[in-house]
């Protein structure tokens, strides 16, 4: 009888962390090793995988690339022009716009390469090589060089990196930075060379009316009908080598860029996302999803709902608060819309006693194996020491790092004695709004006091409070009484003389909360959390060695860390709740059912209605209408924003923006049957910047499938 249980418990564990179709980020690099390129041939793959990534020559990886910090990009033309999502260039099109200018509102078509705009700060990253460093990390461990928690941590991965960067053919080579990352939770090493060009210039973003269509109503939301795109171009020496920004650099000569198809899909075709997903926990035991779901999530989600109530109602009576908080804005929903739907994902999929039954498995069948045992009950002491660092951490960032003065004023602080000091505060107050910072403080500070206990609260801080008479009444002292709440107050201290600075600073209120929430922070909760954290990753490299010895048979993809990866899938539909089916394509005709002038998020331009009323849509008229957006069974994540989705014979079909809000939850488990990744149709994209923008000539650099 005891036999037969622990049979099942063996089949319910394999059925329930068995890669299921569709799932999976792929290294490109282990592609035939693990077969994965066969599963995406069996699937409608019609490449090799040297056609995917080829270590020795050109091949499909050289189109695409890290856009900015944390989103993908593709090459679509030989003079290095960039298709990325509009919500990733969203920051440098608000970059480049004013009141006068109003690019986020209007749209920016560059009709000419001298009008392609710089955009400082702006970097696109390829890469170079991948390099397998495995052994030579383990090497180091053996040697006792290092332990094996050292291994995970920045400093000796930078240090290694350097160390064969010296060594190397690429040394001092232009634009090339070396990093080392682990992967299956450091049972493999890889060493990236990464290739950074940073003069990238903007090219097009079509109007927010198009690019973010739908705004934060439809965000994780299907049907979807959002123009997400933006572009942009990479400029190189004359050498086509990385190179700051110069009025004699020129477009970059890709050595590869995408074909793209205007053929359309039907259900059941197959699609492959090509990009560099940004983080995954599909590994992680009970105890972190535990926490997340019922503690961390819950309390981050209440304090940027109040963010973005005040943000909201500040933004709808201000065009000026609008533009400048446009930004802002999107950054806090997204992850506050997210967070919803990984809550209640898991709870349906009943994550927590799946992860719990298995966990019981592998207790089972690591009882007579002394060096896999004590792997769990190890793990679960941690968490449960880590369970009140991490909800200080969590209030510290969602609470105390939104306050938007407090974090200028520490900056600023810093270079207040040099002399262009007053030069510091002009970005910062050009995208400012008091009236939002000073409600939101009140509101989030508030909820830190009610749910934070006293000991895990700096000292400082709630006298403070208690001195004011209350949260409110403290916050309005703090920024009637700060040198940094206005641009005038801020200049007459970057103006004033030294000994009137140095007076200022000592007694400043918002350095001084800063002062103390940091000072709390960095002694009492920091270093505790980074330490505890080395502790459970440690513990994850056994047992993650512990599992691929318990499933042999499995094929194991490593969690996403901002890595180049591919991910197979197939366009379908899905039912999000009973009786409710979503058919897998969205047209223009579903924009003008939602078209609403007097609803920002829907109020789409002029030209388009009168498109839709004339049905001139040229040459990508489909059936009489346009397409807008598809879904796919691909596994994607935050970093996946702008990758390109491919077809089988690897042209571009469209640009992966988002997931269904029924999805999101797949950073910690994957569901065929629920998980959607969402794309805009390329051809709607091609009609936008043919029709909309009139920008036309874009087209005739790109490289069409026959």
């Amino acid at each position: 009888m005891n036999r037969l249980r622990l049979y099942l418990l063996a089949l319910t564990a394999l059925i329930v962390c068995s890669a299921k179709a569709d799932e999976g980020m792929w290294l490109l690099q282990l592609m035939q090793q693990q077969h994965s390129i066969d599963m995406m041939k069996k699937q409608g793959l019609k490449l090799e995988a040297q056609d995917l990534y080829n270590p020795n020559g050109v091949s499909l990886k050289d189109a695409v690339g890290i856009f900015g910090g944390g989103c993908t990009g593709e090459i679509i033309s030989p003079e290095g022009l960039i298709l990325t999502n509009h919500h990733c260039g969203y920051s440098s099109i608000q970059q480049h716009s004013s009141v006068e200018h109003d690019y986020l509102t209007d749209g920016f078509w560059a009709t000419s390469r001298d009008q392609e705009l710089p955009t400082p700060g702006l970097k696109f990253t390829f890469i170079e090589r991948i390099e397998d460093i495995t052994d030579i990390v383990n090497a180091k461990i053996a040697a006792k060089e290092i332990t094996e928690s050292q291994s995970f941590t920045g400093a000796f991965l930078e240090g290694l990196a350097k160390e064969l960067y010296e060594k190397s053919d690429l040394k001092d080579k232009k634009g090339i930075v070396p990093q080392a990352l682990p992967f299956y939770a450091g049972n493999k090493f890889y060493l990236f060379y990464k290739k950074i060009y940073p003069d990238v210039r903007m090219v097009a973003a079509p109007p927010s009316s198009v690019g973010k269509f739908g705004g934060e109503t439809d965000n994780w939301m299907w049907p979807r009908h959002t123009g997400d795109f933006s572009m942009f171009r990479i400029y190189a020496d004359k050498n086509n080598n990385p190179a700051d920004y110069s009025k004699d650099n020129v477009p970059y000569r890709p050595r590869r860029s995408f074909t793209i198809s205007t053929a359309g899909l039907k259900e059941g075709d197959f699609t492959m996302v090509y990009g560099n997903p940004g983080r995954t926990m599909q590994y992680v035991v009970s105890d972190a999803i535990d926490y997340a779901v019922n503690r961390g999530n819950p309390a981050k989600i209440k304090m940027r709902t109040m963010r973005l109530e005040i943000m909201n109602a500040e933004q709808a009576k201000d065009p000026a608060t609008r533009i400048a908080y446009a930004a802002k804005n999107a950054r806090v929903s997204n992850q506050w819309k997210k967070w919803q739907g990984e809550s209640k994902g898991l709870a349906r999929l009943g994550t927590l006693d799946k992860k719990r039954a298995f966990e019981a498995q592998f207790t089972a069948w690591a009882a007579d194996k002394p060096l896999y045992r004590d792997v769990l009950p190890k793990l679960r002491a941690l968490y449960a020491e880590l369970a009140p660092y991490a909800f200080a951490r969590d209030y510290y960032q969602e609470a105390y790092q939104a306050i938007e003065m407090t974090q200028f004023a520490q900056n600023a602080a810093k270079g207040i004695f040099k002399p262009d000091a007053e030069k510091a505060g002009d970005g910062f107050f050009k995208n400012y709004s008091q009236t939002i910072d000073r409600l939101s403080t009140q509101a989030v500070l508030g909820e830190y006091v009610k749910n934070v206990p006293a000991e895990w609260t700096p000292a400082y801080f709630l006298e403070a409070v208690q001195k004011a008479g209350g949260v409110d009444r403290y916050v309005d002292e703090l920024f009637e009484q700060s040198n940094f709440s206005t641009i005038e107050k801020y200049k007459a201290l970057a103006s004033a003389d030294s000994a009137t600075k140095a007076a200022a600073l000592q007694n400043d209120p918002a350095l001084l909360l800063a002062e103390a929430f940091n000072t709390f922070y960095n002694t009492k909760v920091d270093g505790t959390y980074k330490r505890l954290n080395t502790e459970i990753n440690t513990l994850y490299r056994l047992y993650m060695k512990g599992l691929m010895e318990m499933q042999p048979d499995r094929t194991f993809f490593p969690d996403a860390n901002l890595t180049l990866r591919v991910a197979y899938g197939t366009v379908e539909g899905y039912s999000p709740v009973d009786a409710v089916y979503y058919e897998p394509f969205s047209t223009i005709d579903g924009i003008m059912e939602k078209d609403n002038p007097d609803i920002y998020d829907y109020n789409i331009p002029q030209r388009l209605r009168d498109l839709y009323r004339t049905k001139e849509y040229g040459r990508w008229n489909v059936d009489g209408s346009v397409p807008v957006c598809f879904l796919a069974t691909n596994h994607t994540t935050g970093g996946n924003s702008g990758s390109p989705v491919l077809n089988g014979r690897g042209q571009l079909v469209g640009i992966n923006f988002d997931r269904t809000w029924e999805s999101t939850m797949s950073d910690y488990e994957f569901d065929v049957v629920k998980c959607r990744n969402i794309i805009v149709d390329i051809r709607y994209v091609l009609f936008v910047i043919d029709r909309i923008g009139n920008a036309g000539y874009l087209l005739d650099e790109m490289r069409f499938a026959k």
